[in-house]
């Protein structure tokens, strides 16, 4: 194997290992260095295995109501030592396919701990690796035969995707025992009876609805008024009523102040916005007040790389301010999504070889929340929208109008979207519902074909669906829905 490469990729998440196959598809000699796992923390600690542990939830959940659909089912039980073992698996089967992936498109993976020597000035890049500061989370240490490992490399260009590791309160640190980050509230060995989650985005949100699907009395904190504060303040309020219908105990305004170890839990103590104090006690605490990105101990400061409060600062195209240094995924900044890290491998690789792709268009990356009901949004919300200075016409239909969501159970959701009243443009859609992360898509690809309101009012979406919920939000905002 050669230890000279066309581009280095440094990460084998989300981001990394799908530009590193759109590098080999145009012909680029790639490599990845990886000091953990293939996959990512997407694949193998997030976007994946969560979304395995809200299936086992929902199934328990309809077990549950089996009456509501005529059925009847002994009280069902959950096995969370056999839940977790399926979501590891789902994991595993996928970060087996990375591998794969890896080895069908001729990328070298070199197994260890990347940082940048050289860069600039017309040369190549110099890497060097060395070994992993922490143990493999996967089975991949020691090094298996056939990757490389140890050792200087050179690249005419390298892609820095590290991603980003869980948010750390000072005084509130995880200590894999009683205070959870995402990684411990994976893989519990004994379902808490009792459980504070400390942040209402999508994270703590997924893992708060969750723990309550399966029996623990659930606590949400949020230092702000609006739990999942990035969507619509409608969608938000909304779904916050559902989860309390369901006995989530939900704070906003409020700040976790101090955490205190008990006999048999911890003590939680909570203050709200005017300085009023409560303590609550709880067996676990989640700690999900974000991420920040990986981009420490990779050499960059030194080579002069513009780096603002931890992100690495990048073009629309992922190139930095030092010559052959890129940057993509979250370590290049919000949104730190998948899909989106996926979108800026892809884009970076192709503005290197010269294909000249549009630059990354943020407004137009869905973000959805797995959690019941899930929650999925494109675009500006109301506020934005308004605050653009723009004027808009918002569209509404609710699920309770829908017959496929009557007939599956779920009459309890909402389509919003938003135009611009003077040129018939999508601003913006936000959904809370069954299945809206599916749906949203839809909304994404008019987005992306500037579709007005007039090419939406006029395509024909199937009978019964879901999906003519979008339709008929889209008539309600010029004034022509047709089923309220």
């Amino acid at each position: 194997m050669a230890d000279t490469y066309d581009i280095l990729v440094i990460g084998g998440g989300p981001g990394g290992y799908v530009a590193a196959i759109r590098a080999a598809q145009l012909g680029f000699k790639t490599a990845v260095v990886e000091r953990e796992h293939l996959g990512g923390i997407c694949l193998n600690w997030g976007c994946i295995p969560t979304k395995a542990l809200l299936r086992s939830a929902e199934i328990f959940h309809y077990a549950e109501n089996a009456q509501n659909y005529g059925l009847v089912i002994d009280k069902p039980k959950a096995d969370v030592g056999d839940v977790v073992k399926r979501s590891r698996g789902v994991s595993a089967q996928l970060n087996g396919g990375v591998a794969y992936l890896m080895k069908k498109n001729k990328i070298d993976v070199i197994w260890g701990e990347a940082k940048i020597t050289k860069a600039g000035k017309g040369g190549p890049v110099e890497v060097l690796v060395g070994k992993p500061s922490k143990p493999a989370v996967q089975p991949q240490n020691p090094v298996p035969k056939g990757v490389l490992g140890e050792g200087s490399y050179k690249a005419k260009h390298v892609i820095v995707a590290t991603g980003a590791r869980p948010r750390v309160l000072p005084g509130i640190e995880p200590d894999g025992d009683r205070i959870w980050t995402y990684f411990e509230a994976m893989k519990p060995s004994a379902m808490p009876k009792s459980l504070i989650v400390m942040g209402s985005g999508a994270i703590g949100i997924e893992f708060a609805s969750f723990y309550r699907t399966m029996g623990a009395e659930v606590t949400v904190i949020e230092l702000l008024p609006q739990i999942l504060p990035v969507e619509d303040a409608e969608i938000a309020a909304l779904a916050r009523k559902r989860f309390e219908k369901q006995g989530i105990k939900i704070l906003t305004d409020a700040k976790v102040a101090k955490v205190e170890k008990t006999g048999d839990g911890l003590a939680v103590t909570v203050e709200a916005k005017g300085g009023k104090t409560e303590t609550l006690k709880a067996e676990r605490l989640i700690s999900a007040v974000g991420v920040q990105a990986n981009s420490e101990n990779l050499g960059l400061e030194a080579l002069g790389v513009t780096i603002e409060r931890g992100i690495i600062k990048a073009d629309g195209f992922g190139q930095t301010n030092v010559e052959g240094i890129y940057a993509i995924g979250d370590v290049a900044g919000p949104p730190m999504l998948a899909h989106k890290a996926e979108h800026e491998g892809t884009i970076c690789v192709e503005a290197i070889k010269g294909l000249h792709p549009h630059p990354m268009k943020k407004t137009q990356i869905p973000g959805c929340t797995y959690c019941q009901p899930q929650i999925a949004s494109v675009g500006l919300t109301e506020a934005k929208a308004k605050d653009s200075g723009r004027k808009i016409k918002v569209g509404r239909f609710p699920f309770t109008a829908n017959g496929k969501a009557i007939a599956l159970g779920e009459p309890d959701g909402l389509v919003k979207t938003i135009f611009d009243a003077d040129t018939g443009e999508l601003l913006g859609a936000h959904m809370v519902g069954a299945e809206v992360t599916e749906l949203i898509q839809g909304f994404v690809v008019a987005m992306g074909l500037e579709t007005t309101e007039e090419d939406l009012m006029h395509t024909v979406f199937p009978h019964p669906t879901l999906s003519e919920m979008m339709h008929e939000s889209v008539l309600d905002a010029f004034g022509r829905v047709i089923h309220t």
